[in-house]
């Protein structure tokens, strides 16, 4: 299992620069995406299947 600490965690290129800590954060490893809120990076991270990913990003750029 990977620790929070040893994934690579980086933000959208659409976040908002105006609220830099407003926004959510996602790093990636073979297979699985996880997602954190950048206002509380010690609560426990989302993790999701690539297929599941890949499904909510296919949503979101439609709507």
């Amino acid at each position: 299992m990977i620790g929070k600490t040893e994934l690579a965690w980086f933000k959208s290129s659409y976040s908002d620069n105006s609220n830099g800590n407003d926004c959510v954060e996602v790093a990636t490893v073979p297979g699985t995406v996880h997602v954190r809120d950048s206002k509380d990076v010690e609560r426990t991270n989302l993790a999701f299947g690539a297929d599941a990913w890949n499904g909510f990003v296919e949503y979101t750029a439609g709507a």
